[in-house]
This record gives structure tokens, sequence and C-alpha cells, in this order.
């Protein structure tokens, strides 16, 4: 019998290769200011993409080529300058590297005694430590935010069950739970509670101030009528850094409800939990370390690539109990790769990839002091859009700057919102395909806006005075084409 190997049959052509591959990757980063910030895939990439199964090989030269003309050539662009469409990290090639040796290694953090396990954990105590988290709170990384609320709210639904759930069920509690949050949580919850089998109803979203903060009276009336219908209000989940606004909830106030009312606090700290760092806003997120649970996304303003999040529990036997199982094949032994800690017991994942490396790598080379100024400048950035726009005659800002996201808008004719909408998106979708810039939009209280979520450690001043230069240019643009002109301001202006 022929016996096969993935193994490459020419060791230094591959070497070859792959100091290629390192040198095309060094230039993708340096050079990102050069290419533009998003760019449509023509269909014959599509196409090509699309392909039908290999079944015979190809030489790898020609595979990364395809890979080369194809992927790396039509990004998301969040690496890039002036990606400010959702909340996402810009990544570092350390971190880059840091995932390759990953997968080079192969570890699976499942269980066992080996070193990549040691360095997860080592990487959640930072974590824990960042966060003003006590030592003996537990934690564990995850894909990223979704998945680490899920998580918290998973082992607060168990706390707060008054049965054996795990046991049980859902059925068994005695009363229904609810939980709480404002009208700015992430979607990701309503996932999560609907997942937890309690269904949507038992999530009560309280309305917010006019900072888009949490209603703390309002949360209190709702917790009381709650009450008095014979239901059990078990959870608060706080926004440190709402998805639309950047809003952070009183983090200190909620805590103190939450004690008072004897409810598990949960903040969603996915967008701002990470300003804890930062030393010129972290007074902005005072009361956090006040939580029994916390998620974040290091992959957001810890810059590491794509994927990771983490999950803090500050009750540690809480948190095992919630995914602990006795199975004899992952029973640890007291010598061995099966000794140690089994990470599977604080998650849903029984294989899990090495996470924590990228982000190790990266926070030894640099420091957690860069990455908190990295945030503070992302931050002052926000303030000097939110500047600029305020200056701009035919540009209004929506929504002040709390942490990083500015929500702004191109002046038209206040009377048609249906028409101020559609040419504020034509100008969001010809930024996107001129190259020049990324943005997202959003409805506030009805308006319509554009939203700026500044999370790049690549992104400069001049960055936003081209934003604001192209957002007016293309105003008046859109504005003096026919399909826009129904309005006499705008018929006036081009006429």
């Amino acid at each position: 019998m022929t016996e096969e190997t993935l193994d490459p049959m020419d060791w230094k052509r591959v070497q070859a290769l792959a100091h290629r591959v390192v040198d095309d990757s060094v230039a993708f980063l340096r050079d990102v200011r050069e290419r533009p910030a998003w760019r449509e895939m023509p269909p014959e990439v599509r196409a090509q993409i699309a392909a039908p199964l290999p079944r015979l090989p190809a030489p790898l030269e020609d595979v990364y080529a395809e890979v080369a003309e194809t992927i790396m050539a039509y990004p998301m662009g969040n690496v890039h300058p002036r990606f400010w469409s959702w909340f996402m990290g810009a990544s570092n090639f350390t971190g880059a590297l840091g995932d390759f040796l990953a997968a080079v290694q192969g570890s699976n953090l499942g269980g066992g005694d080996h070193a990549a396990a040691l360095m997860d954990r080592q990487v959640v105590d930072w974590l824990k430590e960042m966060l003003g988290f006590p030592a003996s709170a537990s934690g564990t990384l995850v894909s990223g935010g979704s998945m680490a609320n899920l998580i918290g709210l998973l082992v607060a639904r168990n706390v707060k069950a008054g049965v054996d759930i795990r046991e049980l069920g859902v059925g068994a509690m005695p009363q229904p739970l609810r939980f709480y949050g404002s009208d700015q949580i992430h979607g990701c919850h309503r996932k999560a509670i609907e997942a937890l089998g309690l269904g949507n109803r038992a999530l009560s979203r309280i309305p917010t101030d006019p900072k888009y903060r949490i209603d703390i009276v309002a949360l209190r009336a709702a917790i009381a009528e709650d009450r008095a219908a014979g239901f059990r209000p078990a959870c608060v989940i706080a926004n440190a850094g709402t998805v639309n606004t950047g809003a952070v909830d009183d983090l200190a106030a909620l805590a103190d409800l939450a004690a008072k009312e004897d409810l598990w606090l949960h903040v969603d700290g996915c967008i701002g939990a990470l300003v804890a760092i930062a030393p010129d806003n972290s007074w902005q997120v005072a009361g956090l370390a006040r939580a029994n649970s916390v998620a974040l996304d290091p992959h957001k303003w810890l810059h590491a690539p794509f994927e990771v999040g983490c999950v803090l529990v500050r009750d540690a036997a809480a948190h095992r109990g919630a995914f602990a199982t006795a199975q004899e094949y992952l029973e640890s032994k007291p010598r061995g790769l099966a000794s140690g800690t089994w990470l599977h017991e604080y998650g849903l994942q029984t294989t899990r990839g090495f996470r924590a490396l990228k982000l190790w790598m990266s926070l030894k080379e640099h420091g957690v002091e860069k990455f908190g100024r990295l945030i503070d400048q992302n931050i002052a950035q926000a303030h000097e859009l939110s500047r600029l726009i305020q200056v701009e005659p035919e540009l209004e800002l929506v929504s002040p700057a709390t942490l990083n996201i500015v929500c702004f808008r191109y002046r038209s004719e206040k009377s048609d919102p249906q028409l101020a909408k559609a040419i504020n998106v034509e100008i969001m979708l010809r930024l996107q395909e001129q190259g020049t810039a990324v943005l997202s939009d959003t409805t506030l209280r009805g308006a319509h806006c554009l939203r700026a979520a500044i999370a790049n450690h690549r992104t400069r001043r001049e960055d936003l005075e081209l934003l604001v230069r192209e957002v007016v240019r293309l105003g008046r643009e859109i504005g003096c084409e026919k399909q826009f002109r129904a309005k006499s301001a705008f018929a006036e202006r081009c006429e």
C-alpha cells in the first residue's frame, strides 16, 4: 500500500513560497493607505471563487496566485485607515504572525496540560487585570461578542433560575425570568435570550435618556411591575458603549441597583469595556469592575486579528458549573497531558482554537499602555470629527460623540425625511464605491443618519478632513442630479 501525507515533497520550494507570502503580507499592510478603502468585486472574480470542487492537485504557487488575485485583492477593508463602518479593530502584523504560528503548532485548547492552554489562561488573567476584575474571577476566550454575551447570560440564567436548570430545564423554573436592557442593546442579546429557552418576551427593553443611556427610573419601575406580576427579575444587561452611538450606561448606578434588587449585572462591553485601560477616558466606564460578568472583544480595540472575544465571570464556580460535564474520555488526570485545567468546561466548545497567541504577542510587543493611548486617540479623533461637522454648514451632528462613534448627516430638505435619507444613503454608497471611506448608517429616534465608528490605529486627522470634504461634495453633486431634484431647495442650488 502506498502511504500518503499532506506534507510537501519539496520543503525548500514551500519555504521559498512562504517567504514570498510574508513579503506580500508586509506590503499589504505597509501600503494599505495607497489602496481604496473598499472596492467592488468584478463578476469574473466572483465566478472564479465559485469554482467547482477541486478533485486533482495543483501547484501551491498557482493556489497562492489565485488567493492573491481574488481574496487578498478584495478585502472587507477594516484594516484601512478610513474604514469606519462597523466597529472593528484594524488588526496588526504581529498578531497575524501569532495566528500563523498558532496554526502551525496546531493545538486544540479544549483541555490538556500544554503551553497553548497555559497561555490562554494567562491572556484571560491579563484581561481580568485590565478591567479590574479580581484574580479569583473566571473567564474564557471565545469567537466574539455574541458568544461572550451568550455565555455571560447563560450563567446568569442558571444562577437565578431557582432550580437545577441543567438537570430539569427551563420548564421547571418556579417563576419566569426577566432580563432587562436598554432600547439600544445589541441584537445578539435577543438571540441569546431565545437560545436560552426564555423567549424574546423575557427581555424587557427599557427606554433611554437623551444621551441614549438606560433610564434607571424606568428600569426600577419595570422591575417592580414584573415582581408584582409574578415574574422573577434576574439580570440587567448594561452597555459599556452602545453599537449605535457609543453611549455608556451609568454602570456604578446600575451596580447599586443590581445589588439592592438581587439582580445579576452583565455588562456588554464589546464596544467600550477596554476604555478601562485608556488613561484619559477610563472614568467613562467607572463601575465596570463591579459587574457579575462582562463581555469584551479583543479583536476590536486590542486590534487582534479576527476572531477573539472574551467573557469574564466574577463567580468562577458558577461559571464552571454552567458548562462542566463528567465524561470519562475527558477526565482530568493527576499527571501527563490530561492534567491541568480543562478549558472546554467554561463554554460551549469542546474543540477550541489557539486564539491567545496573537493577542499575547502583540501585548508583549507594544505593552498595554500603548493600546490605552490608542483608544484615547480614537476617542479624540471622534470628538475632532464632531467639531469638523459642527463648523460645516451643510452637515448636521445628530448625536454627540461619547466614545468613538459619530452620528451625522448631510443637511437636505427637512420637510421630506425620505428624500434626506435617500441622499445620505447615496453619499454612503458612493464613498464606498469610489474607495474613499466606509461608513454605515442608522436611525436614532426617527432620524436617519450616517455613522462613523473610529476604531482604527491607522486613522489620521487628514482622513477625517477628507471625509468631511467628500460628504459635502457628494451631497451637492447628488442634490443636483435629476432623481434627487424634486425639492426646490436643490433645484435652486443647481440652477
